[in-house]
């Protein structure tokens, strides 16, 4: 009997453990709807959106994802606190109010800042290649393996298939030559 009891108390702690922490495909069933509409407000990807998402908060589960919404690493004017393991943790990254909130601050530090903003004219929604390409060249990371790690996370989840394609759109009546 306490056999099974202590084989039934290791089993429930570990799914409890397992629960806590996003798989790839949880993170991008969750937030997926998001990163749509992030895309339709603004023209950025919502491939881009979700994959560098991804990547820099390892799909929710840093530190600074789980205690302050912040899924790109943004730093931010003041300091925010948070408490972990009852210890009261300063940080200088920017709290959210959501992971949307997140989203929405990336996507608008791509459109408004004067470093990305250019993205917006030189590529569609549809070309996440560019955009990965255009970000890195712009200075949002210092590693030059970062537009290529992205682009193996968006590869690998087809998170593309999110990003309208031309073929997708409404088509416009043929205009007379």
């Amino acid at each position: 009997m306490k056999k099974i009891l202590l084989i039934t108390t290791l089993l429930i702690s570990t799914l409890a453990a397992s629960a806590q922490k996003n798989t790839s495909e949880s993170y991008i069933e969750k937030f997926k709807d998001d990163a749509i509409r992030i895309m339709h407000e603004t023209g950025v990807p919502a491939s881009i959106v979700l994959g560098v998402a991804m990547h820099e908060s390892a799909c929710g589960n840093s530190s600074i994802a789980k205690n302050l919404n912040n899924e790109f690493g943004m730093k931010g004017g003041g300091s925010s606190v948070y408490y972990k393991h009852n210890k009261k943790v300063r940080s200088p990254y920017k709290q959210y109010g959501s992971v949307f909130d997140s989203f929405q601050d990336f996507a608008r530090i791509m459109t408004e800042r004067k470093q990305f903003s250019h993205l917006t004219d030189e590529f569609t929604h549809y070309d996440y290649i560019g955009w990965a390409k255009g970000i890195q060249r712009s200075g949002y990371a210092g590693s030059k393996k970062w537009a290529a790690q992205v682009l193996g996370i968006i590869n690998k989840y087809k998170l593309n298939s999110l990003d309208e394609t031309p073929a997708d759109q409404p088509q416009l009546a043929n205009k007379p030559q």
